[in-house]
């Protein structure tokens, strides 16, 4: 499985150099609809620089292995703008984001307990926590669980 996670993390990174380099470098082919006047705006306005500058970046901290749950993280973000610009505006590539999407999570799978605490109702800072913890346990008659 080592194998599968690591060819999954090389084929996304080299995905995200890629598009990173390709917006950088090279002009998109005019597309039709709502798609083409999207990416008019964006590169007109040169947005598209700090996406692609972005991707290329987080791909390749993904080839080198290093900061691999920020990187992760980070592209989640591309993959999510990914799946609302094919489901609104370019629907015959609406495949796309479902094959990175999936690499991504064979990716981050194993680095799920680095991602627990983002799905913590509510969240104490490191300090606050242990502080309440030991008032709880040094004052025996508080009753009832911590907030």
């Amino acid at each position: 499985m080592n194998i599968v996670r690591t060819i999954a993390r090389i084929l996304l990174g080299l995905l995200f150099v890629a598009a990173g380099a390709a917006g950088l470098l090279i002009a998109p082919p005019p597309q039709p609809g709502l798609a083409g006047e999207f990416s008019t705006v964006v590169y007109a306005s040169h947005f598209m620089n700090f996406v692609s500058a972005a991707q290329l970046l987080l791909g390749a901290l993904l080839l080198i292995n290093r900061f691999v749950p920020v990187a992760l993280i980070m592209l989640a973000a591309f993959i999510y703008n990914s799946f609302a610009f094919h489901s609104t505006m370019a629907q015959s590539a609406i495949f796309a984001p479902f094959v990175v999407a999936a690499l991504l999570v064979v990716v981050a799978w194993p680095y799920r307990a680095f991602f627990a605490a983002f799905f913590v109702a509510r969240p104490l800072p490191t300090g606050q926590a242990r502080s309440e913890q030991s008032a709880h346990r040094s004052n025996p008659s508080s009753v009832g669980p911590l907030p």
